[in-house]
């Protein structure tokens, strides 16, 4: 067995509930494994505007580098889903994100995947350190601090 599948919710700082959709099921009757890149950007993304000052103008963006998912158990419409997120490495200008997928209620996740975005300019593209708002957000996700609810 995976060690990610051995993760439980409590190793989640923050959570974005999601109502999947007819269209995201596919001819297998299960959620299309595309679907979940979705999400994952979807939690990662609600993080850093919600806690992280992130707006469309930003100066600094992430660029994902890598990523990856493992599938333990399938879910499909009309099932409402947990999407966990924390912060598994953050460097200076780079950071590690692990999405942990719950069905509604249950404490195992279905998928955990994530990816790594490293931090850029925008104009130059090149590696830039965080800045302070969002260095700051993203350690919270490091710590053991009560979880963040958020609605999708």
């Amino acid at each position: 067995m995976s060690s990610q599948r051995v993760h439980t919710r409590s190793d989640y700082l923050f959570f974005l509930s999601y109502r999947t959709r007819w269209t995201d099921n596919d001819q297998y009757s299960h959620v299309n494994n595309s679907v979940y890149y979705h999400l994952f950007d979807s939690v990662v993304n609600t993080f850093l505007i919600q806690r992280c000052g992130l707006t469309s103008d930003c100066t600094q963006i992430g660029l994902v580098v890598s990523s990856h998912c493992q599938f333990f158990s399938p879910v499909s419409f009309p099932q409402v889903l947990d999407l966990g997120l924390r912060v598994v490495k953050l460097g200076s200008s780079s950071v590690t994100y692990e999405v942990a997928v719950f069905e509604e209620g249950k404490d195992v996740p279905a998928v955990v995947g994530g990816y790594t975005h490293v931090f850029v300019e925008r104009g130059s593209r090149k590696s830039t350190p965080m800045n302070e708002p969002l260095r700051e957000g993203l350690s919270s996700l490091l710590s053991t601090n009560k979880s963040l609810e958020s609605k999708l």
